[in-house]
């Protein structure tokens, strides 16, 4: 794996955990309890999926996990969105925080995703 790679594993496990400890910190309130749960899966399949994309048996399957890590990242976008934070500044923050590091994992993935399909072409042509 690749000293990027390691880099990727690292920041996508640390953003799952954030985003754990932001969990634990909202407001105890009904339409936080599905969100929450979201979230928490969606976050962490990013995380998991990336990880499973550096073990991938062929280009093929590392493009499938990557495009999965994409849309798990997407997702995770509308659930720390739809948190209830109360207006408590610093859940506010925090979320605004997670969502754009969420944003900037998409881009990741995206370019990553475009690398694989224009090497895919050149090695056919």
């Amino acid at each position: 794996m690749s000293a990027r790679g390691r880099d990727l594993v690292e920041r996508t496990r640390v953003f799952a955990l954030e985003v754990r400890r932001l969990l634990n910190r909202l407001p105890k309130v009904i339409s936080n309890y599905e969100d929450a749960r979201q979230v928490a899966r969606s976050s962490g399949s990013v995380a998991a999926n990336y990880l499973e994309a550096q073990e991938a048996l062929s280009r093929k399957d590392f493009f499938f996990r990557i495009k999965v890590c994409r849309k798990e990242a997407r997702e995770t976008v509308l659930w720390l969105g739809l948190l209830e934070t109360q207006r408590a500044a610093d859940l506010d923050e925090e979320c605004s925080r997670l969502q754009r590091e969420a944003e900037e994992l998409v881009r990741i993935f995206s370019s990553i995703a475009r690398k694989v399909t224009q090497k895919q072409l050149n090695d056919r042509f």
